[in-house]
């Protein structure tokens, strides 16, 4: 009984070793190593020429942001503003944008205005400025001269010249714009004074 037992044992441990010998042993399908090397080289060439157009592509977008620089369209507005500073006043002439500086770039436009500063460059505003030395030219006084409303322009020497007289009775002034009339009213500025002889119409 015993010699039975030891036999299927032996058996049993035979068969296991051959099936756990089978399957240790079985051939594996592998890849030629010079096969592998060439796929990784490959796709390390993909990879790099990827790279190198990505590269290519960047460049080329910032050559063309810079070929497209803003420039001045004909429709722009053009302002220029003088600060005077013997009497502190700025002055700002509006105006349609010159023929010369249509499609002008803003270095362009620079060079056109070397004296001035560019306060504003776009495609659509254009706004200058520059300080000049003594007065802007723009201060008045009104006085009444024979009854009537009379503008007189101050020099920059402090001379009143007369600028305008008006049609304006100061007669039917009230009795406080009379006082301020004969010590003379001071504006600066054309709009200030086109508002002040609005008010006496």
């Amino acid at each position: 009984m015993n010699k039975v037992i030891v036999a299927m044992i032996c058996i049993i441990v035979i068969i296991g070793a051959i099936f756990t010998g089978i399957f240790l042993f079985q051939p594996k399908e592998e890849v030629p190593e010079g096969e592998t090397r060439t796929k990784v080289a490959e796709e390390e060439e993909i990879l790099d020429e990827c790279t190198e157009e990505y590269e290519q592509m960047q460049q080329e977008n910032m050559l063309e942001t810079n070929s497209e620089e803003e420039k001045i369209s004909p429709n722009c507005s053009f302002t220029q503003e003088k600060y005077y500073e013997k009497c502190g006043h700025t002055t700002r002439q509006y105006s349609n944008i010159p023929e010369e500086l249509v499609n002008k770039t803003r270095e362009q436009l620079q060079e056109s205005y070397p004296d001035w500063e560019i306060e504003t460059f776009a495609s659509n505003e254009v706004v200058l400025s520059k300080k000049v030395e003594g007065e802007c030219g723009e201060h008045y006084v009104v006085r009444d001269t024979d009854g009537k409303v009379t503008i007189y322009q101050v020099t920059e020497s402090g001379q009143e010249i007369e600028f305008e007289q008006t049609e304006i009775s100061t007669e039917y002034l009230t009795e406080t714009d009379k006082i301020n009339m004969k010590n003379g009213i001071r504006v600066n500025g054309k709009e200030e004074l086109n508002q002040l002889i609005e008010d006496f119409e």
